[in-house]
């Protein structure tokens, strides 16, 4: 297109798109319209192939810093100002205008010969003897329902595999490196991240199936066997601590085991209300973006099998230390209507 005539083009505004715009969200905007206004999904449709060149001659110029850099500039000098290219600038006969216009940028574009057919009676732009179709790329493979836009049919993408794997607690926690089956009778060795939760799934690009569409994916569920002692919720880790009577009601240091294999020493309140949970920060789960915490939960052992004795010692100390009702109104608090 000659560039004395880019004062009476908005390119901006025919791809819908800012003037600080980005290359990539021209790049956007120009597929968009493209795929939209393509003669080979409108046959016929003047207006439709009108659109199409303007889209197009809006891209060639944006898409090109240079030019665009000289768009905005003449742009910038108002409606008074004209431009005059020489023979290298982008209107001169090696430029992007001339008597070529439209015909001639697909052919810079695309790398082939210039021969011509007809839309309706307009210019088409037709492919040179390298063969190919320019627009699989253009369109990023898809094409239009499975096909490109000159209706040659696209293979459709392998479906992705799944797998399932079976690992322990302290596997989950670490990260480790397993063999996986696959419903085609092989396995695959994959390394799980640490942190890795229940139920989590896996994918591992390019490492399904192999077809005329390309390498698809292997998606891997993970379970993770239950701990005997830790409970997880999230990245946080719970476990319950047994203790005596006597240490619930006189208080003492309590030593809590973590999933390294080191010890915490936490203390625990005289007459601590059961079941109140004891916060250890940073000793939970470790992924790649977060460390969870351990929660210490205290739980009273109640003695079993006790001796006449004893039996006769603990209604003493009941009698010496009494607390009345512990259930008192729990009946009232309990009431839903």
């Amino acid at each position: 297109m000659a560039s004395e005539n880019w004062l009476e083009k908005d390119f901006y505004k025919v791809l819908g798109v800012s003037k600080d715009a980005s290359e990539a969200d021209i790049k956007k905007a120009y597929r968009k319209l493209a795929r939209k206004y393509h003669p080979d999904q409108n046959p016929g449709d003047e207006t439709a192939e009108k659109k199409f060149k303007e889209v197009s001659e809006a891209n060639t110029v944006l898409s090109d810093p240079e030019q665009r850099k000289q768009y905005d500039a003449i742009r910038a000098m108002g409606s008074g100002a004209r431009f005059s290219a020489g023979a290298g600038g982008p209107g001169g006969p090696g430029g992007a205008g001339g008597a070529g216009g439209f015909e001639d940028m697909f052919g810079d574009m695309f790398g082939g010969g210039r021969a011509r057919t007809t839309y309706g009676g307009g210019p088409r732009m037709q492919y040179g003897s390298a063969g190919g179709d320019p627009f699989a790329d253009l369109f990023g493979g898809g094409g239009f329902g499975g096909q490109n836009p000159f209706g040659a049919q696209q293979q459709p993408r392998n479906p992705d595999v799944e797998a399932s794997v079976t690992i322990d607690f302290g596997q989950s926690l670490e990260g480790a490196k397993v063999k996986v089956n696959r419903p085609d009778q092989r396995s695959t060795t994959i390394r799980l991240p640490e942190g890795v939760r229940d139920g989590q799934k896996v994918r591992l690009r390019g490492k399904g199936s192999i077809g005329p569409g390309g390498k698809s994916d292997l998606i891997v569920t993970v379970h993770v066997r239950p701990h005997e002692v830790y409970e997880r919720d999230g990245d946080n880790l719970t476990i319950r601590v047994p203790v005596t009577y006597e240490e619930a009601a006189l208080g003492t240091v309590l030593a809590v085991p973590t999933t390294d294999g080191s010890v915490v020493r936490l203390r625990l309140k005289a007459g601590q209300e059961p079941g109140t949970r004891m916060r250890v920060k940073g000793r939970g789960v470790k992924t790649k973006k977060h460390t969870g915490d351990l929660y210490v939960i205290p739980e009273i052992q109640v003695p079993q099998d006790l001796t006449a004795e004893a039996e006769d010692a603990l209604k003493k100390f009941t009698e010496l230390a009494a607390q009345g009702d512990p259930r008192e109104g729990l009946a009232e608090k309990a009431k839903v209507v």
